[in-house]
């Protein structure tokens, strides 16, 4: 069959000379595309078009097999704007073809198998026959790549190529390429078998028309492929030029390599000049760069002897609570028999413990002193290395070197004192040792200033607080010279400062021989005395007694007259002018016979009973 590229060369020069020879009718032209390209499962239309006006012609498409045998599908006869279509033969596609518009051929859910060579054929009466030829390409993009790996042992030992790992690349169209890369670079691996890196591929078409790619890679393996890592990926082709590819996952391989160099180091919290504490535990760690792991020897070097002290394949030797006597010459061996001769295979290295034994003082973990004495304290250490030593107190450095000096001491140089050992080449080894220093001597007391609540001066009856503080050793005792709510705490932070407090009401003895608080222990007893000066009266108080004074004057003013004017009743004319009274000289006794003898009398104005008119007694008044 005659490619479709080589027909249009010939076709211009028929028009060509055509055109030179004006009295000559031009043959017929159809226009197809000549490459048409789908997706798997799109609709695809196959446009075929006569070239030129004609009202009337026969379109008929063919598909061409492989050995060029045409296969009539449909056909349409084209009269104007009528169109009568026909579709003769599917050839067992599902879903048929279709046949649309003035002679569109139209295939439903392309597949690979509709991979053709489909044939228009136009005939339009006196104006000829043409035809032409469009190629059909259905394109499939393959499924995820995987990779089967090779799960055994290599060995960088053998001098030829062993079998890496197979590629798969399933259901794709056309054909995908597969790639092999190390560490994301490209491998350039050669076809043809050798001793080095090769490949070998194998594509199967499957019963669907798509198509499976396999890839087996075979390298020379070394030991720097140990940290490799491997994949392969699937390169396919798309419509219109694209391309996309898929990645397998990586991998890594097993190597068998023999132990060229050994490392041995000191696992723990060691310093870098190689100590180690005393009491620690101590790992020593063994390591090769040979695979799988060689056994291990570790041993300890006593004079020109070595003592083994553990065979292991882990490569780990601990040494538990290691002691000062632990000191020397360690060393590990590994023991590969595949190694070379001049691989290095046995390390040693020095293991040092670093001691410190307890401090001691020059005195009693607890000093007396007097107040304003000196006195001067040292202490020693045993230790490797050698160590430091400093005095500090409250966590504040005082002094560097064994020797604390203290003179003209205060209370305030009371406290606790620390002597610290330190190694400044071993970190976290170090011993501290504390020394209480008591200061004895006459308390110290301090009062705390007191004011008025209101105004510039106390009244009777204000509340107030009374605060006094003292240090010394003994601890003092506080006395107060009044009654009152007290309480007694150490001040909080305030070294050796202890608070007595007392909560009274101020009355006028007070402000004339004032308050006062006394600290007392062996050596003195001093004391402070509270002055209030003169006490104001209370306003609120002053008032009440005022009021209190003339209430109770009304009310005797009261009672007086009412027993003036019950005297008065026994008197004619007095109280009661318009009643009759008693005859002259004997008392009216209708309204006091219940009285005492001596209430009557009184009323009586006498002791007889006898009653006095004029100016005596009561008088006449109401």
């Amino acid at each position: 069959m005659e490619p479709p590229g080589a027909r249009a060369p010939r076709l211009l020069l028929l028009a060509l000379l055509l055109g030179a020879h004006p009295g000559v009718q031009a043959a017929m032209q159809v226009s197809v595309a000549p490459l048409v390209e789908v997706m798997r499962g799109e609709t695809v239309t196959l446009d075929c078009t006569p070239l030129g006006d004609y009202s009337q012609y026969q379109l008929k498409w063919f598909l061409a097999d492989r050995s060029g045998t045409r296969h009539l599908l449909a056909e349409a006869q084209v009269q104007g704007s009528e169109v009568q279509a026909r579709v003769h033969a599917s050839r067992g596609r599902s879903p048929p073809y279709q046949l649309q518009g003035q002679g569109h051929l139209v295939l439903v859910e392309a597949q690979v198998k509709d991979e053709r060579d489909y044939v228009c054929v136009v005939t339009a009466g006196a104006a000829g026959t043409a035809e032409a030829t469009a190629k059909l390409q259905v394109f499939a993009k393959p499924e995820t790549t995987d990779v089967s790996p090779n799960l055994g042992t290599l060995s960088v030992m053998d001098d030829s190529a062993q079998e890496i790992a197979t590629c798969h690349s399933r259901n794709g169209n056309p054909a995908p390429q597969i790639k092999w890369y190390r560490n994301g670079q490209p491998l350039q691996v050669p076809m043809e078998v050798n001793s080095n890196s090769y490949m070998t591929s194998r594509t199967v078409r499957e019963a669907s028309g798509l198509q499976s790619l396999t890839s087996t890679l075979y390298l020379r393996v070394h030991k720097e492929d140990r940290d490799a890592r491997f994949h392969c990926s699937a390169h396919y082709r798309l419509p219109r030029g694209q391309h996309g590819h898929l990645d397998s996952q990586a991998f890594g391989l097993t190597l068998h390599y023999p132990t060229e160099h050994v490392q041995f180091w000191v696992d723990s919290a060691s310093t870098t000049e190689g100590w180690v504490r005393e009491g620690d535990s101590v790992q020593l760690v063994c390591r090769g760069d040979g695979n799988p792991t060689p056994e291990f020897t570790f041993y300890r070097l006593q004079g020109q002897e070595e003592k083994t002290l553990s065979t292991n394949l882990h490569g780990n030797f601990t040494l538990e609570a290691v002691q000062r006597n632990q000191s020397g010459t360690y060393g590990c061996r590994a023991l590969d028999y595949d190694a070379a001769e001049e691989a290095e295979l046995s390390q040693t290295l020095g293991l040092r413990v670093a001691y410190l034994d307890p401090i001691e003082l020059s005195s009693k973990e607890e000093l007396t002193v007097t107040l304003g004495s000196s006195v001067t304290v040292t202490c020693s250490v045993q230790g490797r290395p050698a160590p430091a030593l400093r005095w500090t107190k409250d966590a504040a450095p005082l002094a560097d070197g064994p020797t604390l000096s203290l003179s003209s001491i205060t209370f305030s140089s009371a406290g606790t004192y620390v002597c610290e050992a330190y190694t400044p080449t071993v970190p976290l080894l170090s011993r501290t040792r504390a020394l209480k220093l008591l200061v004895e001597g006459v308390p110290e007391l301090m009062p705390e200033k007191i004011q008025p609540q209101s105004g510039g001066s106390w009244r009777e009856g204000d509340e107030v607080r009374l605060v006094c503080s003292a240090r010394g050793y003994p601890e003092p005792k506080f006395i107060w010279s009044e009654k009152g709510e007290s309480s007694t705490e150490p001040v909080p932070g305030g070294q050796g400062w202890v608070r007595s407090s007392l909560t009274l009401k101020l009355t006028s003895a007070m402000s004339q021989r004032g308050v006062f608080c006394e600290a007392s222990n062996p050596h003195g007893s001093p004391r402070h005395v509270f002055h209030f000066g003169h006490l104001a009266p209370q306003t609120s108080q002053a008032g009440v007694a005022v009021m209190a004074v003339a209430v109770s004057v009304g009310l005797l003013l009261l009672v007086v007259a009412a027993f003036y004017c019950m005297r008065r009743k026994g008197r004619p004319g007095c109280c009661r002018k318009g009643e009759k009274g008693a005859p002259p000289g004997e008392p009216d006794l209708s309204h006091a016979g219940s009285q005492r003898p001596e209430q009557t009398g009184l009323l009586l104005g006498g002791a007889s009973g006898g009653a006095r008119r004029g100016s005596g007694g009561f008088g006449d008044e109401c």
